[in-house]
């Protein structure tokens, strides 16, 4: 009998090979490279700082930032049809803050490793 974690790291997973079975072929070598990043961005800078970076650049960051906040949607059990991550990080409080950057940490392990699985990784 699986234990909660496990059953957590499951649900994690299957979600992450979701998202990555919809990156673009164009985007592989591009969103690969930047889910291997962002765990490192979002220690430095923060959630809602990385957030807005990835919304902000490429096709490639965009997807990644629309399966983070899928996720956080999912995993925080949202139900605002309307929901935007960035908007939602300036009104939360500290502690649902925290669980969604230790969520979000968890999911990109699974993003990253299944991008580099299947797309390489992007030499700089």
């Amino acid at each position: 009998m699986p234990t909660h974690q496990q059953t957590l790291e499951q649900q994690r997973a299957h979600a992450a090979w979701q998202a990555i079975k919809e990156v673009r072929t164009n985007e592989q070598k591009k969103y690969s490279a930047i889910a291997r990043t962002a765990p490192s961005y979002i220690l430095t800078n923060g959630l809602g700082q990385t957030l807005a970076f990835l919304s902000a650049k490429s096709d490639a960051e965009k997807t990644l930032y629309r399966h983070l906040e899928s996720w956080l949607k999912t995993r925080l059990k949202i139900a605002d049809a309307q929901f935007d991550a960035r908007e939602w990080i300036g009104r939360t409080d500290s502690a649902m803050y925290r669980r969604a950057m230790v969520e979000t940490l968890a999911y990109l392990t699974w993003l990253k490793r299944f991008a580099e699985a299947e797309f390489g990784v992007e030499e700089e």
